[in-house]
């Protein structure tokens, strides 16, 4: 027999429904809840001539968010916010700078009280999500343009990255992306391809490993990212082309250019574990495990070479390497939960399901979307 509800009980529920849905905020009530938070930026040259300018956003008081190549070659910069009438402010220097994730933080003198934090989350939106960018594309300060996550793809050493539908174009560069809890999921950086723009954004959690220092000026940026030879900066650039090219999923031209980079620069570890990553991509699995290996015998307590090997392990249908692999770099960093995830996809396909479930409660406390996707495989 079916249970019916009491009358007064299924109003109460009634009720509460519908005061979760009205204390959800709309689009444009969380508009104006965050972009004050948003700025322009704009910088100049040693003549006092615009070079570029960009979008940031406050994560503290003094502190802004944007991409590094939006200040590179720069002598000097200035913010200009988006609430009220507007106000500009200069940047008083440099407080951190993430090169292969194209990332800084720039130290910026306003009053007190006029800077508003933006909540950063590491919650990574899933494919489909509604997500929204407040940015000043073309100079056109504070846009807003809205869409959904289109795809989520991985950069080994830099982490995940979202394709976005939401329209973005040059200025768009460090924008802030905001799930529609009006919390910043990714940083828009403009990647051109064909004469296209993709619309693509760096997952926040790299935005959370930022670390601040001693405040740099733009002479000492400068100073800091040249390189000591000519073959230094020429397996550089291959390395960079390389990352350019795995953000937008060409693994075929990416793997080219990290192969050039290891070519004029045998001791990068970094560089051997995308071409390992470009050569799984390619089906290639035995070529991949000698790319993770020679990355191991550069790096003994690389993680991420660890769990990359296991995955060419994996995918190689040897699953006994793949977990050793794995349990490796769990030994080495026990809080990382992909390794984690790893063990317990790896035990099933050996069908043990007693280790997979183990996995999944030392998972669950450290990733709630692994632990729910992995617990969806082994109750299938």
């Amino acid at each position: 027999m079916k249970r019916h509800l009491p009358r007064w009980l299924s109003v109460v529920v009634l009720l509460a429904a519908c005061a979760a849905v009205s204390a959800q905020e709309t689009l444009p009530e969380l508009v104006r809840r965050v972009k004050p938070s948003v700025v322009s930026i704009i910088t100049y040259d040693s003549r006092g001539d615009v070079l570029l300018s960009g979008s940031g956003f406050f994560t503290r008081p003094n502190q802004i968010i944007t991409n590094l190549h939006v200040i590179a070659g720069a002598q000097r910069a200035e913010i200009r916010t988006l609430d009220g009438k507007g106000r500009t402010y200069p940047v008083t220097g440099i407080l951190g700078v993430d090169e292969e994730g194209d990332l800084a933080v720039l130290r910026v003198s306003l009053p007190e009280g006029r800077a508003r934090s933006l909540e950063i989350t590491e919650d990574l939106p899933e494919e489909g999500e509604n997500i929204f960018v407040i940015g000043n594309p073309l100079r056109l300060e504070g846009s807003v343009s809205n869409g959904i996550v289109s795809a989520v793809r991985e950069v080994p050493g830099i982490g995940k990255i979202l394709q976005i539908t939401a329209p973005v174009s040059h200025g768009n560069s460090g924008s802030p992306v905001f799930n529609m809890k009006g919390q910043v999921v990714g940083v828009v950086t403009i990647r051109v391809t064909n004469g296209e723009n993709i619309n693509l954004a760096l997952g926040s959690a790299r935005v959370n490993q930022l670390r601040t220092t001693t405040p740099i000026s733009f002479e000492q940026l400068a100073a800091r990212t040249r390189l000591s030879s000519q073959a230094e900066a020429v397996a550089e650039l291959w390395y960079r082309n390389g990352l350019d090219s795995l953000w937008l999923g060409n693994y075929e031209n990416a793997l080219a250019n990290f192969e050039n980079a290891v070519n004029k620069n045998p001791a990068r570890a970094e560089a051997w574990i995308q071409v390992g990553y470009c050569r799984v991509k390619q089906g290639r699995n035995a070529d991949a495990i000698k790319a993770f290996q020679q990355a191991l015998r550069l790096n003994p307590n690389s993680v991420e070479a660890y769990n990359k090997l296991g995955d060419a392990y994996y995918y190689s249908s040897r699953f006994n390497e793949a977990i050793e692999a794995y349990k490796r770099a769990t030994q080495l960093q026990p809080e990382q939960p992909e390794a984690y995830y790893n063990l317990g996809m790896t035990y099933l396909e050996l069908g043990d399901h007693t280790a997979a479930l183990e996995q999944s409660r030392i998972l669950q406390p450290l990733d709630a979307k692994l632990y729910k996707k992995l617990m969806s495989e082994i109750q299938r």
